[in-house]
């Protein structure tokens, strides 16, 4: 089997990143917010360190967005009719990424908290 060149599969992944960030709600919304997140980290001057761990967050999270369409697709290609099964895989992957965007939230609360805590007091 011959490999294909790496430019077409850098092309192809951009093309389902473009997909999720099309069609999926979801995606567009925690997109905005980590936008927003990092437009706050440079509005705080935020050290190299908190923009890692904010950017890795979101990375995180658009990527667990990207698994919960494909896991969605593929069962929806397999068992286009209701199933139970169907539905537990499809309510179990949307679960995981609400876990995430939990879990950045806290992160987030907890690098941007104190420089937004200041600019209220």
């Amino acid at each position: 089997m011959q490999r294909r060149p790496l430019f077409f599969s850098f092309r192809d992944a951009f093309r389902g990143i473009g997909y999720v960030l099309r069609t999926q709600r979801n995606a567009k919304i925690q997109s905005a917010i980590g936008i927003v997140t990092l437009i706050a980290a440079a509005a705080f001057r935020l050290p190299p360190r908190d923009w890692a761990v904010l950017a890795l967050t979101i990375a995180v999270v658009l990527a667990a967005e990207v698994g919960n369409t494909v896991v969605e697709s593929i069962v929806d290609a397999i068992s286009p009719s209701h199933s139970e099964m169907a539905r537990i895989a499809k309510d179990a992957a949307a679960g995981a990424v609400l876990l995430l965007a939990l879990g950045a939230v806290v992160v987030g609360l907890f690098i941007l908290g104190p420089p937004l805590w200041n600019l209220v007091k």
